[in-house]
């Protein structure tokens, strides 16, 4: 998912803060973001919500 990569970075959120927002561990974040596991649909909803975007926009690897 190097697309929430992209996402939290251009809101300059370090992997620790995006995790306390999501509830979740920082590791949890770095598995995400390399692709080693992937959030719940639950935790893709609220991504989407967060960063203000679909879904679908957080499967993509570009923009």
């Amino acid at each position: 998912m190097n697309r929430l990569k992209e996402l939290r970075m251009k809101r300059n959120w370090t992997q620790e803060q995006l995790a306390e927002k999501m509830g979740v561990t920082r590791t949890a974040v770095v598995k995400w973001e390399t692709g080693k596991a992937y959030p719940t649909t639950e935790k893709l909803i609220e991504l989407a919500r967060i960063f203000k975007c679909r879904v679908d926009n957080l499967l993509r690897d570009k923009v």
